[in-house]
């Protein structure tokens, strides 16, 4: 009886997270804002050094970086909590949007939209194996959920009928 509670918990808080994160996602479109506008190449930081690269500011950078990141995450989210049968088509999209992604963070192109995408490879490959080992393990869990939720049904529905 103590591990449904646990479960219960568990499945709660993810819930819940889950829940903030998505809610906070489109608040990373803003985040650029609070980088300088100035025609400058670093952004000293807390976190580190940002580099503009080929931008032409470290505020445009931001905001193609943290474009590009909402646009992963809300993607990654989707695919990792669908238990629709067509979930894998969703890595197209999330496969053209971590490539995008690589392609703001190296500094050394010119433009995003050509790099060379066997360049991105060796980066997105273990990802998407990371995304469909998270989603098996959550569509396995949802699984065993399902099967305790249909007894719990099951002993409800004998309790209330007259067949004791």
């Amino acid at each position: 009886m103590k591990f449904r509670q646990t479960d219960r918990k568990k499945a709660f808080i993810s819930g819940v997270l889950l829940s903030l994160t998505l809610t906070a996602t489109p608040f990373l479109f803003y985040i650029y804002k609070y980088a300088p506008a100035e025609s400058g190449e670093t952004w000293e930081t807390a976190f580190g050094t940002i580099e503009a690269g080929n931008f032409g500011n470290v505020q445009a950078y931001m905001h193609a970086l943290f474009t590009k990141i909402t646009f992963v995450l809300i993607t990654a989210i989707w695919f990792v909590t669908s238990r629709n049968w067509w979930k894998y088509a969703i890595l197209v999209p999330l496969t053209m949007f971590l490539f995008q992604l690589s392609g703001v963070i190296n500094h050394q192109i010119q433009f995003i939209d050509e790099f060379d995408f066997f360049y991105s490879i060796p980066v997105i490959i273990p990802i998407l194996l990371l995304l469909i080992f998270v989603s098996y393990r959550v569509s396995k869990r949802n699984a065993v959920a399902e099967v305790l939720n249909a007894d719990a049904n099951e002993e409800v529905k004998k309790l209330m009928s007259d067949e004791l």
